[in-house]
């Protein structure tokens, strides 16, 4: 017991520090391992296995994919198609915002790129436009996190690893909560366009309309590529994510040839920024699941649940509310990571369904993105738009109240979320 207080007490006083949540998570674990007689050694190996998976190749792939289509021209030309056939309607850029957040979110499987990647585009045109900054920002900031909904997400992948399960099932099961969620922001952005008066791009002729679309089709046909080559079974998601990679690369340097060399040395910049936080964050979190796993806390916790909770639903609700105050303070890799093995059994125990599950803490982890104090499509387009965490906050907040009714829908019609992946 000394040493899982010990444990906590490193960590909080490493995040209160500002040190990074991978430090913070390795170093208190690597501590509290030492108290009960673990040697550096098998930290290291127990690092490197955790690494050591072809489910989780398919991460740097779709990060990759997600920087090229963002730097290489093809979101700007989506974009731009999108605003030629709704943009002249109220509401239109709104519509737009989101609905490139929902192409884009099945390309990177990233949240805080797609929040980047479309908000550096479409505030400022927002703004232009009349609609309100602090609504622009928050717009962008719930679109956003379509991008770990919608297949493919980074964070199912995660999942998968874990718990063992379907990649391709997964990404199944996001399909439909992807398109409600997306339904329940582009109706909420119409009727307050319409309530608001906000204002419309000018009409836009049809021949230029078909003009634009045609050069935007290779965009489009990208995340029919990724998804349809996984369900027919022509690749598994780690050749998709590769395959991706490739289809955007020739996009954008023969196509578009918007990809200068200085540009692709930004790109592999970022993407190896992005990648290397994630897996720093993933094998961090397996040294603090094999202290946790040492101390039986996962069969502890277990049986509290089982003494405390009468039934599922009581143990979802509980769940529910562990996640939004793990949210707060904890990035969305690092929350599947500490909880999931903990809940694995506990699952078990309620006959509860996994793939369903598994949308239930997605779509969690997506209000962890726009969460306080530390939600990173917070600080992505505060970063932006060079304003204040907390105007982005208060933005976001009737779009996070939207989330919550979707979150609610899924948890109680879990056909929402297994009708395509059974």
């Amino acid at each position: 017991m000394s040493a899982i207080i010990v444990l906590f007490v490193v960590f909080t006083i490493l995040c209160l520090l500002r040190v990074p949540i991978a430090v913070s998570l390795g170093l208190s674990s690597i501590v509290a391992l030492f108290m009960v007689d673990f040697t550096l050694y098998t930290v290291g190996l127990k690092m490197f296995n955790a690494l050591n998976s072809a489910t989780l190749m398919a991460i740097p792939g779709f990060v990759f994919a997600g920087v090229i289509m963002s730097k290489g021209g093809i979101s700007f030309h989506l974009i731009e198609a999108l605003k030629s056939w709704v943009g002249h309607f109220r509401g239109g850029l709104a519509v737009v915002t989101i609905l490139a957040c929902m192409i884009f979110a099945a390309i990177s499987g990233s949240s805080p790129a797609t929040a980047a990647a479309i908000g550096g585009i479409m505030i400022p045109a927002m703004v232009k436009a009349g609609y309100s900054k602090r609504y622009s920002m928050g717009l962008v900031a719930a679109a956003g996190t379509l991008g770990i909904l919608i297949p493919p997400s980074i964070p199912l992948i995660i999942y998968a690893t874990v718990a063992e399960a379907s990649v391709g099932k997964l990404f199944a099961a996001g399909i439909i909560p992807g398109l409600l969620l997306t339904s329940l922001l582009l109706c909420s952005a119409i009727f307050h366009a319409r309530r608001h008066n906000y204002g419309r791009l000018e009409k836009v002729p049809f021949q230029l309309r078909w003009k634009k679309t045609y050069k935007a089709i290779w965009g489009f046909l990208l995340p029919v590529f990724i998804l349809g080559g996984i369900y027919s079974g022509a690749v598994t998601p780690t050749e998709a994510a590769f395959v991706s990679c490739l289809y955007g690369l020739i996009v954008s340097i023969f196509i578009y040839k918007e990809m200068t060399f200085n540009k692709f040395r930004e790109v592999l910049k970022e993407s190896i920024n992005i990648t290397a936080m994630i897996f720093l964050v993933i094998a961090s979190a397996m040294v603090f699941g094999m202290f946790l796993t040492t101390e039986q806390v996962p069969q502890i916790f277990a049986q509290w649940i089982e003494a405390s909770a009468a039934n599922k639903w009581i143990f979802i609700i509980g769940v529910n509310l562990m996640f939004f105050l793990l949210g707060m303070f904890l990035e969305a890799t690092a929350i599947i990571l500490i909880t999931l093995p903990i809940l694995l059994p506990v699952l078990v125990l309620f006959d509860i369904n996994i793939i369903h599950f598994a949308i239930i803490m997605t779509i969690n982890m997506e209000l962890a993105m726009i969460t306080p104090p530390v939600g990173l499509n917070l600080f992505v387009v505060s970063g932006i738009t060079k304003e204040k965490i907390g105007e982005v906050i208060r933005g976001v907040v009737p779009f996070y109240l939207l989330m919550v009714v979707a979150l609610i829908l899924v948890i109680i019609f879990p056909e929402i979320s297994l009708l395509l992946a059974e």
